[in-house]
C-alpha cells in the first residue's frame, strides 16, 4: 500500500499540521504545545500529582519531568513533595501560571478559525479519534 494510503501516515501528518497551526498562537504565550497541554490539565484540575499528569497526557514520567522543569523555570508551575507521602510530587500553578489562563482562553477558538472547522465537525472528528485510540490501545494490548 502507498504511503498516502496508510492510516498511520494520515494521522501523523494531521497531528504535525495541527501542532504547527497551534505554534503561532502559543508563541504569543511563550509556550510550546506540550507545555500548553500540561497547563490545560492544571487549569482544569488544579493541583495534581506528576503521576496523574503523565497519565492524563498519556506520557511517561521521563517525558513529563523535563516539561515540568521548563514550566517551573518559567515561573508558571511549582513542584513540591507531598507532606503525606514523600514519594509523591505535586504540581500546582503559580499566580503567573493562573494568569496565563485568561490569555490562553481564546486559543481553541483561534485554532478553529484557522482550520475552518466548525463545532460539529470538531465534535465528530474528536469522537472518531477517541474511538480509534481506544481500539488501537486494545489491539496493542493483544500484541503483548
Amino acid at each position: 500500500m502507498l504511503l498516502d494510503q496508510q492510516l498511520c501516515f494520515a494521522l501523523y501528518a494531521a497531528q504535525r499540521a495541527v501542532t504547527a497551526a497551534y505554534r503561532p498562537l502559543l508563541d504569543e504565550l511563550g509556550l510550546t504545545y506540550p507545555q500548553y497541554l500540561v497547563l490545560l490539565i492544571l487549569w482544569e484540575r488544579g493541583e495534581t500529582t506528576v503521576k496523574e499528569l503523565a497519565g492524563a497526557l498519556r506520557l511517561d514520567y521521563g517525558t513529563v519531568s523535563p516539561l515540568l522543569k521548563r514550566l517551573e523555570s518559567a515561573g508558571l508551575v511549582r513542584r513540591e513533595r507531598s507532606a503525606r507521602d514523600e514519594r509523591t510530587v505535586l504540581v500546582a500553578l503559580t499566580g503567573r501560571g493562573e494568569a496565563l489562563r485568561e490569555r490562553a482562553a481564546g486559543v481553541p477558538q483561534d485554532l478553529l478559525a484557522a482550520t475552518g472547522l466548525d463545532g460539529g465537525q470538531v465534535a465528530r472528528l474528536r469522537e472518531e479519534l477517541w474511538g480509534l485510540a481506544g481500539r488501537a490501545r486494545t489491539a496493542a494490548g493483544r500484541g503483548r
